[in-house]
């Protein structure tokens, strides 16, 4: 019998859960099929989120021009097979599975047929395309990020699967142990439901499931503090920099033996809370992480402790994290800005404009407009004082300024 996870995979776009954004009655992928207008696209987001299921529901709407290429596997050659038909039929769609591992050559090749539309790529990637694809091929391309799928999408695809498989009833504690066990990955949690039919009914208790299973969840208490509300709450104490209680939850989530989620989440604080208000700590953090994965438990609590201790007990600063959001926010809300011409490369060259060389004045500074036109006096980044390092920052910038 083929797995539960195959058996159960989406055959339309309503079968697909927390990508409403994408494939809902408003997604942008369906409304593209709905006006007979699909275009190129790469798909980008965690493993188990559906980027396989709704390449595959598209490619089942073109089934005689439909075809798949996986760029670490398969040759130049079948993808030469693949735009040769492209002469044949109209949108030709070519998935493309793990297109961030495609070679440059290869990716040269498909270019002329993106450009063209002959072709329609359909890419998939866990890789952030911004930083893993060409961007000749990226800029051909429609770019959309798949959502993490959350705890109650995962317990409502079990409670769904449960009743169209005829499988036995789980409570409600065994089905939220799932989804934090398999980390919401869809595959996984149906991967976990498929051997709980292997227990009796009297046997569907959450200690049988638990040791099924052979992974080791939280501890659910008696007040409901589940994984990622413990998570929460070891970030928010160490920004109120309480390490007891920093420590304290950093225990609980080690009951979950999930070291990356962990090392991430500390990572994460290292820089969005800490910031510039200890510049060292983010390398500290990083390192003990590296440690922590390398060693594995239980030694790795040891390393995890000290970043948790460290990282509470820093001076704190969000400077950097306020103005990359602030900027990050002006791109949402305003046209294209276009970069000061007399700091271009290409304008220079030109004799048009005078670019003014800092390290040829006494401060290594000198008055002279970076930002575009319409953003010429934004300030984004505004010092703290809880630190000595953006202390000096701030005194540096200031005297920068001085008469």
């Amino acid at each position: 019998m083929k797995p539960l996870a195959y058996r159960v995979r989406p055959k339309t776009f309503d079968d697909i859960v927390g990508q409403d954004h994408l494939v809902g009655p408003k997604g942008v992928i369906r409304k593209m099929l709905d006006n007979n207008m699909l275009c190129s696209m790469i798909l980008y987001g965690p493993a188990g989120c559906g980027k396989t299921s709704i390449a595959s529901i598209i490619g089942e709407m073109y089934p005689l021009s439909s075809f798949s290429f996986n760029a670490s596997t398969d040759s130049k050659s079948k993808l030469k097979e693949i735009a040769d038909s492209a002469k044949y039929h109209e949108n030709t769609i070519c998935i493309i599975d793990e297109i961030h591992r495609m070679k440059k050559d290869v990716q040269d090749f498909l270019l002329p047929y993106a450009e063209s539309g002959s072709l329609i790529i359909i890419g998939l990637t866990t890789e952030n395309p911004y930083r893993s694809i060409n961007p000749a091929i990226r800029s051909r391309c429609h770019v959309y990020r798949m959502n993490e799928i959350s705890k109650n999408d995962v317990k409502n695809l079990l409670k769904r699967t449960i009743e169209t498989e005829n499988f036995k009833p789980l409570t409600d504690d065994i089905l939220e142990y799932i989804s934090i066990a398999s980390s919401c990955e869809v595959r996984s949690a149906l991967n976990m439901l498929e051997i709980t039919e292997m227990l009796d009914e009297d046997e569907l208790k959450l200690d049988n499931v638990k040791e099924l299973i052979g992974k080791k969840a939280f501890q659910i208490d008696e007040e409901g503090e589940y994984y990622y509300d413990c998570a929460s709450a070891m970030i928010k104490s160490i920004r109120g920099s309480d390490p007891d209680a920093a420590i304290h939850y950093l225990a609980r989530l080690l009951q979950t033996e999930d070291l990356e989620f962990i090392c991430r989440r500390l990572l994460c604080s290292a820089y969005e809370d800490i910031g510039l208000g200890n510049p060292n700590v983010g390398p500290r953090v990083h390192a003990a992480c590296d440690a922590a994965l390398h060693l594995g438990l239980p030694e790795a609590r040891l390393p995890l402790a000290y970043a948790v201790v460290d990282l509470a007990t820093s001076p704190k600063s969000n400077s950097t994290y306020k103005a990359i959001n602030e900027a990050l926010a002006d791109l949402d809300n305003m046209t294209s800005m276009k970069i000061p011409p007399h700091i271009l490369n290409k304008e220079l060259k030109s004799g048009l404009y005078t670019y003014k060389y800092p390290h040829d004045y006494p401060k290594g500074w000198v008055e002279q407009q970076y930002l575009p036109d319409e953003l010429k006096d934004k300030v984004y980044y505004e010092p703290k004082d809880t630190g000595s390092y953006e202390r000096a920052i701030k005194d540096f910038m200031k005297k920068l300024k001085e008469e």
